[in-house]
């Protein structure tokens, strides 16, 4: 099921690589939205507060992993595309060993510091027994995250994006029915919902070892390609600790946002629960887009067809300003009725808060979709560097911006949520005007891929 993205018509053949990315992540997502919104609407305000600042700072540990992989997946992608085969089977076996050994002491770090990062949070005091609970179970399933995305990142960088869809699927509607069965027939609360989310984190682990290990054959190292090779290990590191680098400042910009709103009271805390997750699903497409956008540029890179990656270019831009538009349209309209999804009619208090949330930054989601596409475009030219350049504009300037903003008597808590967009707008600029200036230095290509 691999495909190649070298070839083809190029709006048509990036449309149909991401869709089942776009599809995957969504139901990916359902992992945590059905925590929170079964949590919400069962056991109360209080235990969505917690599952909400918990997530956060599971994101931030799991963006590393998650980081490695993307990182990963790029130098996979221009192996397969430059068609070397024996380079690209000792590449994954390298960099296996390589994100398994971060992954195993992340979670070791996660238990030990618990009770320190959770201080830090300024978790609201009626939610802290319920973030603690949660995440004393969650840690347990670091494992499966780096295990599922590491083999979904090698079956995409070679074209194959259906399979991890469909585990991902699977996974979901797991997710979904042990968070039913745990929450509301055994009441184990929300360590039952976080119990779901890893028995279904296993689930897709093992799916995606199964199908990588019996179908893929052709990309599968062999006893003679498990050894190591320096070249390679260090051109893997330096692209996949770069993106790890990138997701962990992204996502730890996030989590000080995230503390700040936490000291505006349980009411803003449970409301930023609930729009975190609208967001992700409302930008999440866009996002998957972008990391499709990777794979297309990394394998035409190491195939050395800088014209089609110009086209592709212009091509994606345009796709992606359309989506937004429309993902804006939507959450602008809906956002009362999305928040009822997560939040009583009774809590107004947390409703108005999201509302607001969703009218300023849910109109200007074109922002952070051009964001993705230069983080893509970035990545798959083996510039991760860029991306870190421009990860930290945004989320510096986010996070400047809110803690300046939010201390104005007259403008207050909506100071956090103005400064997401300027720090998206910031970081477009800056990334446009660098490929302006530098495209045909950054588009020369040698074909000699490391």
């Amino acid at each position: 099921m691999k495909k190649s993205l070298t070839e083809g018509a190029i709006g048509k053949s990036l449309i149909l690589f991401s869709l089942p990315m776009i599809a995957g992540n969504l139901l990916q997502q359902l992992y945590n939205v059905a925590d929170t919104l079964i949590v919400g609407q069962t056991i109360g305000a209080e235990a969505l507060a917690a599952v909400g600042s918990a997530y956060a700072l599971m994101v931030l540990l799991t963006s590393i992993i998650l980081g490695l992989c993307m990182g990963s997946g790029v130098v996979f992608s221009q192996l397969y595309g430059a068609k070397r085969e024996t380079d690209l089977r000792i590449s994954i076996a390298n960099a296996f060993v390589l994100i398994l050994i971060v992954s195993a002491l992340l979670c070791i770090l996660a238990y030990l510091l618990l009770d320190q990062l959770l201080i830090w949070l300024q978790i609201p005091e009626e939610a802290y027994h319920h973030a603690k609970e949660y995440l004393s179970v969650i840690f347990s399933g670091i494992l499966f995250v780096f295990l599922y995305n590491f083999f979904a990142a090698v079956l995409r960088s070679v074209g194959n994006t259906v399979i991890p869809l469909l585990i991902l699927a699977v996974s979901a509607l797991t997710n979904i029915g042990l968070d039913l069965a745990f929450i509301l027939l055994f009441d184990m609360g929300v360590k039952g919902a976080a119990w779901a989310t890893v028995a279904a984190q296993g689930v897709s682990a093992l799916c995606v070892i199964l199908y990588f290990f019996y179908r893929e054959k052709e990309v599968c190292p062999r006893k003679e390609h498990l050894h190591y090779r320096k070249d390679l290990l260090v051109f893997i590191m330096t692209n996949a600790s770069l993106t790890a680098v990138q997701q962990s400042i992204m996502n730890f910009g996030i989590l000080l946002v995230q503390g700040l709103v936490n000291s505006f009271g349980f009411a803003a805390s449970a409301a930023f629960a609930a729009v975190v997750k609208i967001d992700a699903f409302a930008y999440m497409p866009a996002q998957d887009f972008g990391n499709a956008f990777a794979t297309f540029v990394a394998q035409n890179y190491g195939a050395a067809k800088s014209g089609r990656i110009r086209k592709g270019i212009k091509t994606a831009m345009t796709t992606a300003a359309i989506f937004c538009m429309i993902a804006s349209l939507l959450v602008y309209r809906f956002a009362k009725e999305l928040m009822l999804l997560f939040i009583k009619p009774s809590e107004t208090a947390i409703l108005s808060i999201g509302i607001t949330y969703l009218h300023i930054e849910g109109a200007l989601y074109i922002g952070i979709g051009i964001l993705f596409l230069l983080y893509g475009l970035y990545r798959g030219l083996g510039r991760s560097s860029m991306s870190i350049v421009l990860t930290v504009l945004s989320l510096g300037t986010r996070v400047l911006l809110a803690y300046a903003l939010s201390s104005v008597d007259w403008i207050g808590m909506n100071g956090i949520w103005w400064a997401v967009p300027i720090g998206w707008g910031v970081a477009d600029w800056f990334g446009i005007h660098y490929y302006l200036k530098k495209k045909h230095e950054l588009l020369s290509i040698d074909n000699n891929v490391c």
